[in-house]
């Protein structure tokens, strides 16, 4: 072996194993009853053990939910600043 070369290495490859349909399957039944989704989305996103794809799937999952609720309360905040700036909570509507 000369001093330039370095051995072949083989490359890492983070995979799961596969999750099969009915794993899915159970995954979105799941994801559809509500507060035991909420719950059932932060274990497989931060326990150890969970499969790499429903562990992808449920970070991705809570991420959207996070915008969204950020998404909501600035829109439902702009509403209010507008109607508040054009009068529409003035009080005075019905004397």
């Amino acid at each position: 072996m000369t001093p330039n070369t370095v051995p072949y290495q083989t490359p890492y490859s983070q995979q799961g194993p596969i999750m099969t349909v009915k794993d899915w399957i159970l995954t979105f039944i799941i994801s559809i009853i509500p507060l035991v989704n909420i719950i059932m989305l932060f274990v497989w996103a931060f326990v150890d053990g969970t499969n790499p794809n429903k562990r992808n799937y449920a970070r991705a999952s809570l991420i959207m939910a996070a915008i969204v609720i950020v998404l909501y309360i600035l829109i439902i905040a702009v509403i209010f600043a507008l109607f508040g700036a054009a009068g529409g909570f003035s009080g005075n509507q019905f004397f």
